[in-house]
């Protein structure tokens, strides 16, 4: 097995590769580099001798997400931190596995074997970027989402269950949260933060201010422009337009296929 090691800190990369030797004695390094802009230029040519990448988050020059920005990471990847605050958004890349620091010898030997157990589910090498992707998708749709938000009103607070909630709504600074009954209500949460928080198989984002309900679409109708002019089953005084960079997302969606 070929691993790239990216790693700021000499003694944690060595230690590292100390501990991938002990586990498995033909495991070969064929680089250690230390910031993100190195990385991304070994990537760019280097990629396809690859079986492994442990990449630390935090490196000399800047986040290692920026790698991903940089070039298309398809070798699944361990991220190793200090920090425990990064797991989210290194779940959105192909990382297989998220390990904090210190590492010990048991972590590595259990992020490896996690490892070699979806390579079980690979059967060639060509189809090993798709393959791993469905299973990280697995390991995602696992993920628990939020099932209920508080709202106020007036000097009253009711919790609002995911099933009564029809679309998101924002306007100036605030977001709105429509019920199916027509009630609106305030969220102390952002649309960015809400599209982390909502089951994607129910919402949507479908522009820059409405995330929205399957259960509640009515219609959907071809507008202007490429675009969607969607209509919900709620009282809504906003029309609700698909923009054109969402359309072909939105039909992957509402075909079950998102």
């Amino acid at each position: 097995m070929k691993v790239l090691i990216i790693e700021d800190e000499l003694p944690a990369a060595e230690k590292l590769e100390r501990y991938l030797h002990r586990y498995d004695s033909t495991i070969e390094i064929v680089a250690k580099l230390e910031s993100v802009e190195k990385s991304s230029d070994w990537l760019k040519d280097n990629q396809n001798e690859l079986d492994l990448i442990f990449m630390d988050i935090q490196l000399t020059d800047g986040l290692s997400f920026k790698i991903f920005d940089n070039v298309e990471v398809t070798t699944p990847v361990i991220f190793t931190t200090a920090f425990d605050q990064y797991a989210m958004e290194a779940f959105k890349v192909n990382s297989i596995d998220y390990v904090l620091k210190p590492i010990s010898f048991e972590d590595l030997s259990s992020s490896l074997k996690k490892l070699n157990s979806l390579k079980e589910k690979l059967q060639t090498k060509e189809n090993r970027s798709n393959q791993l992707g469905e299973i990280l998708n697995k390991f995602q749709d696992q993920k628990s989402y939020k099932g209920r938000f508080m709202v106020k009103l007036g000097e009253h607070i009711r919790s609002i269950s995911i099933d009564q909630i029809a679309s998101f709504y924002a306007e100036g600074r605030n977001v709105f949260l429509y019920t199916k009954e027509g009630g609106k209500f305030i969220v102390d949460y952002k649309l960015e933060e809400l599209e982390e928080l909502l089951d994607p198989k129910l919402f949507f984002r479908v522009n820059r201010t409405f995330i929205i309900n399957i259960n509640e679409i009515k219609d959907v109708i071809v507008y202007s422009n490429s675009r969607l002019k969607i209509l919900v089953n709620e009282k809504m005084d906003k029309e609700i337009i698909a923009s054109r960079e969402k359309v072909s997302d939105f039909k992957s969606w509402f075909d079950g296929k998102h």
